[in-house]
């Protein structure tokens, strides 16, 4: 997103990112990554986006309610090498990609698009009743 003339992802990329993303959600339901301070269970991994080298995971994260969004990303940034270790137990693939946790606010996002679709037909039936 944002970028414009992104190439669309190959197939092994998304292949990757898949296999990441499911691995990574067990292991946080598992809560197997043994973070301080933090129950990995109320961690819901969106996306995985793989850089086309396959080395580096870009994860969207968000923490149940979406509440502490930024925090949760601080501390799995901090802590990325535990849920690396973590990770690299389940994977069985060449390179195990470097982790770089990202907020996912499109939840946010369409709630906010919602909001703006119900004003806009409360407006319009408050229009007609007028005219």
């Amino acid at each position: 997103m944002g970028q414009i003339n992104q190439k669309p992802f190959s197939q092994r990329q998304l292949r990757v990112g898949e296999l990441v993303k499911q691995n990574l959600g067990e292991l946080f339901i598992r809560n197997e990554a043994k973070i301080p301070n933090m129950n990995s269970k109320f961690i819901t991994v969106t996306e995985v986006r793989m850089t086309p080298d396959l080395k580096t995971a870009r994860i969207y994260v968000i923490p149940l309610g979406g509440s502490e969004i930024t925090e949760t990303v601080k501390i799995l940034t901090e802590y990325s090498h535990l849920v690396r270790k973590a990770l690299s137990k389940r994977l069985d693939i060449k390179f195990l990609p470097k982790l770089t946790f990202v907020e996912d606010n499109s939840f946010e996002y369409a709630e906010k698009i919602e909001k703006i679709i119900k004003e806009n037909k409360i407006n319009d039936k408050e229009k007609k009743r007028y005219n």
